[in-house]
């Protein structure tokens, strides 16, 4: 299909969302966090040096931690594993979901079992022998097959990695198998577990990590147009939304449009100066919508120079001198990599419930919609390949 068509889809319910991150593990207390000033970093020592990270809080892991030591099969799996579980359990108790249901799951991890994987390898390099459980427990499908294994469906189960955008990709997958009728529900989401020193040494290298100590108010300048430093952070979470096909009573929100594109590459890790897979991408979703019906574009923003200029440029291309209320979470949360997606829906659909948009502190001050109907989402990864998904508020 190519990428400046549309095409209709049938209405897809969210009929709720689950997620374990930085600003907490309910809906309720996510929503809280958002509503107050400050971010959610703190420093911790990477390759003896000190570095801006969001790690989950204390109620959290010792959830983790409960949740790692309730079966003995789950003492050997990955944190990103383990941050599945956990966010799954929450999604589909919160829909009233059962096993017998034989939904579908589809979760993605742009790095998978990260910690795992660097343990095993340190292991291989000092001893040229590794575990048994090395090589299952740090595969890609590792995530999406335990999550089903956990909750006992025997609907399809799939994983992949599209870099960031991987979140975003599981919701393309998931409606593509709702709308052909093969599923009538599916689990769709991402994990990410990377705080750990190669990751850090990775995005360094790139040389788009934030720099900032400890005064600076905040060290992530996500959607900061006019900032001189790269500013990425990285956080850790997951979360999964349950998809139902057509108007669900109980949704917490409306898929009405979804958008896909993949531009070629300049630079290995770049997307064009004007983004332009998200200006398709963009354009795919809003299908006939009027670009002026959209209230709210939550940004994928990850806090450096050319990834934020691209995207807002993309947003003045298709909405021209009509720019809606422009928002992001990373300069709160981080950047968590494939989970960022769905986290960026999370953070959607509770504007829309609450009817409130979220101002980010350090920019200036927008004039907030007098009510918030559509929310568009956008994610990106490497290699510039960006998914965006138009939300509506239930009717």
């Amino acid at each position: 299909m190519p990428n400046n068509s549309f095409f209709v889809i049938q209405p897809i319910s969210i009929t709720a969302i689950g997620s374990i991150s930085a600003l907490g593990t309910s809906l309720d207390e996510v929503w809280s966090n958002y509503k107050k000033p400050e971010h959610f970093f703190q420093q911790q020592v990477f390759n003896n040096s000190k570095e801006w990270v969001a790690v989950l809080n204390k109620d959290a892991k010792t959830e983790i931690q409960t949740l790692r030591n309730s079966d003995a099969k789950y003492k050997n799996l990955d944190d990103s594993v383990l941050f599945a579980l956990l966010a799954s359990r929450k999604a589909i108790t919160q829909a009233g979901w059962k096993a017998t249901d034989s939904f579908g799951i589809n979760i993605g991890s742009s790095r998978g079992a990260t910690s795992l994987f660097e343990q095993y390898h340190k292991e291989f390099l000092e001893d040229k022998k590794t575990a048994t459980l090395a090589s299952p427990t740090t595969t890609l499908g590792n995530i999406s097959s335990w999550v089903a294994h956990d909750l006992q469906t025997k609907g399809p189960e799939i994983s992949h990695s599209i870099t960031c955008s991987t979140a975003l990709h599981s919701v393309l997958n998931g409606i593509a198998w709702l709308q052909s009728g093969m599923a009538d529900k599916f689990l769709t989401g991402g994990s990410e577990a990377p705080l750990t020193p190669f990751t850090i040494a990775q995005m360094k290298a790139l040389k788009i990590y934030s720099k900032y100590g400890n005064t600076e108010n905040y060290p992530c300048k996500a959607l900061d147009l006019g900032k001189s430093l790269n500013t990425m952070i990285l956080g850790e979470g997951a979360a999964m939304a349950c998809l139902e096909r057509g108007i669900i009573s109980k949704a917490l929100a409306i898929i009405v449009g979804v958008g896909y594109a993949t531009e070629p590459l300049e630079h290995n890790v770049s997307i064009s100066t004007d983004a332009l897979c998200f200006k398709c991408s963009m354009t795919m979703a809003l299908g006939n919508v009027s670009p002026e019906e959209v209230d709210v574009v939550v940004m994928h923003a990850p806090g450096t120079i050319k990834g934020d200029e691209s995207e807002y440029r993309a947003i003045e291309k298709i909405f021209c001198n009509k720019t809606p209320f422009l928002t992001t979470n990373k300069w709160k949360m981080g950047h968590t990599f494939g989970a960022s997606g769905m986290l960026n829906i999370e953070f959607a659909v509770l504007m829309l419930r609450h009817q409130k948009a979220i101002q980010v502190p350090f920019i200036g001050k927008q004039h907030e919609p007098k009510s918030i109907k559509k929310i568009l989402v956008n994610a990106v990864g490497f290699g510039g390949n960006a998914v965006s998904v138009l939300l509506e508020i239930p009717s």
